[in-house]
């Protein structure tokens, strides 16, 4: 089942690195009195406001400036979450994205659209490497436009350093609708003035291009790029996007439901008193402060997991990029579903899929007792993370370089560990799943 929050007034972070970009419309920029001590209730049966989303121009980055703006979250069937799907795109803000040059990027009734300004990209802020990723685009007569894969924020040769998959008629192209510029023609010929669905997959260097359906591309890069950004593109004419949702691809599980093989615990940790496996395959946290970690370590990383407090307002973190065998010490994503003030955009203790000490949560999404998905992509100092596959968190670790996250930036290897916070912890995990992401290749 969807699930669906509105709130009267919260949080977002919000950027806007170049002039003459607004961060949010004068009519959103709404006023929140100072926050009050948590509520007991926290999150049950928090009351639903009715809170119309106004249209919001600019981009938001999520580490610098945080504005009042009324969120709704929709979050993907229950299906697609099962099935790893995330969404770039809130249907309400750029949060998540970032612009390569100044244009009028907007947002509104769920469709970003775009037609003056110097040409350029809107990137997402995370990078991915192999995965599928659908979004829907409408373009009018006379538009040159495109959807950028595996590219940073300002390419310089589409057939060199990203793969531009077009969006123009073939008489204002020679690179019609579905062509990768510079690389692979298309046969397809789709109208302009109306709707239509991109479907692509990236794996390694093979792509295969979908519109409507059909397939019109096939290509094989025999010098694969690996990884880059996403980026929707204003070069001539006015194009929109809506509904961009994405699945990474070639996790590997970490958990095989069965026992903790690949795990440990450490010296300060009785792990095996505190975690175990339960009947629904899922490692259960409970009765005491502890941590498990993977024997394996991880950098630049994509990692899904499922997790659930079984209990009103309890706090645990999954700790990543840690250094192996000391207690907790890495990046935290929180898990705390509290909020105050029947507010979601309030949390409680930093707010579930926030980086714990770093950036809070802009919205809780989850319940507790409900299990829900968290999504984590880390490429260098740049942390996102989706919660039931939506955009919670978008953090840039800009601090100085150093070995121990506590002190500073960590772009080592490290451990991934579940928490056990207290003796009131009763957590569950399940569905532990991640992948290293490889290194972008040199055009």
């Amino acid at each position: 089942m969807r699930h669906l929050f509105e709130t009267v007034c919260g949080q977002s972070n919000c950027r806007a690195p170049w002039p003459g970009v607004f961060i949010l419309c004068a009519s959103l920029l709404v006023g929140c009195g100072p926050k009050q001590a948590p509520s007991p209730a926290g999150n049950a049966d928090a009351p639903v406001a009715d809170a119309p989303v106004a249209p919001v121009s600019g981009v938001a980055r999520g580490d610098v400036e945080r504005a009042t703006v009324p969120l709704r979250v929709v979050t993907p069937a229950d299906e697609e979450l099962n099935d790893g799907w995330i969404a770039l795109f809130d249907g309400q803000t750029l949060f998540g994205w970032e612009p390569g040059s100044v244009a009028n990027w907007s947002v509104q009734d769920g469709v970003i659209s775009v037609n003056e300004g110097e040409p350029g990209l809107l990137c997402t802020t995370s990078e991915f490497a192999d995965y599928r990723l659908r979004l829907d685009f409408k373009f009018e007569s006379g538009t040159n436009s495109g959807v950028f894969l595996h590219t940073p924020l300002v390419p310089t040769d589409p057939e060199k350093d990203c793969y531009e998959l077009n969006i123009a008629q073939p008489d204002v192209s020679p690179f019609p609708t579905g062509s990768f510029v510079k690389r692979q023609k298309a046969d397809g010929q789709f109208a302009p003035g109306e709707w239509h669905t991109i479907d692509v997959e990236l794996r390694g260097g093979q792509a295969t291009v979908r519109i409507d359906q059909q397939m019109v591309l096939e290509y094989v890069d025999p010098r694969p790029l690996l990884r880059g950004r996403i980026g929707l593109q204003l070069n001539k004419g006015k194009v929109e996007f809506r509904n961009i949702r994405l699945k990474p691809l070639g996790l590997e599980p970490l958990f095989n439901g069965v026992d903790l093989n690949g795990w440990a615990a450490t010296p300060a940790s009785p792990a095996t008193e505190i975690f175990r496996v339960d009947e629904d395959q899922s490692i259960r946290a409970r009765g005491g402060k502890g941590q498990l970690e993977t024997q394996s370590v991880y950098g630049d990383f994509v990692l899904r997991i499922e997790c659930k407090t079984n209990a009103p307002l309890l706090n645990s973190g999954l700790f990543f990029r840690c250094i192996p065998h000391e207690t907790l010490n890495g990046y935290e994503s929180q898990v705390h579903n509290g909020f105050r003030e029947g507010n979601r955009q309030l949390p409680i203790d930093c707010g579930t899929g926030g980086i714990f000490r770093r950036v809070d949560a802009r919205i809780v999404v989850p319940d507790d007792g409900v299990w829900f998905h968290k999504t984590i992509v880390a490429n260098g100092p740049h942390i996102a993370v989706w919660v039931s596959g939506f955009q919670v968190t978008d953090w840039t670790d800009r601090r100085p370089p150093d070995p121990n996250p506590r002190k500073g930036y960590r772009s080592e290897p490290g451990s991934i560990m579940l928490q056990a916070h207290d003796e009131t912890t009763d957590v569950s995990f399940r569905q532990v799943q991640a992948v290293e992401l490889r290194p972008r290749a040199e055009p």
